[in-house]
């Protein structure tokens, strides 16, 4: 299945990038390319990554790459990612 990455994931992508940058532009390659490659999981195995608790809807899940959880939500015809957030940070009300 194709996997979508939604304007704000990808902008939290690039904020993630900008903030890891600010010590070590190495390091932040590294971490979005992590982040982009496990989200390549999901096309193969949708379904592989847990109901996120705080919704608890069948269609929003995620996967975790530490210390970020990516977000996602399965359609019939593509997987959005919605979100990547630090597992610090809390979710908000909606996605």
């Amino acid at each position: 299945m194709r996997v979508h990455w939604t304007e704000n994931s990808i902008e939290h992508l690039v904020k993630i990038y900008e903030y890891i940058a600010l010590n070590s532009p190495t390091y932040a390659k590294r971490m979005v390319d992590k982040i982009t490659r496990r989200s390549e999981q999901i096309a193969e195995h949708p379904l592989s990554g847990r109901k996120v608790p705080e919704y608890d809807a069948e269609d929003i899940r995620e996967l975790i790459e530490k210390p970020y959880r990516i977000i996602y939500r399965i359609k019939s015809d593509q997987i959005d990612v919605v979100a990547v957030i630090h597992t610090a940070r809390l979710l908000p009300n909606e996605i």
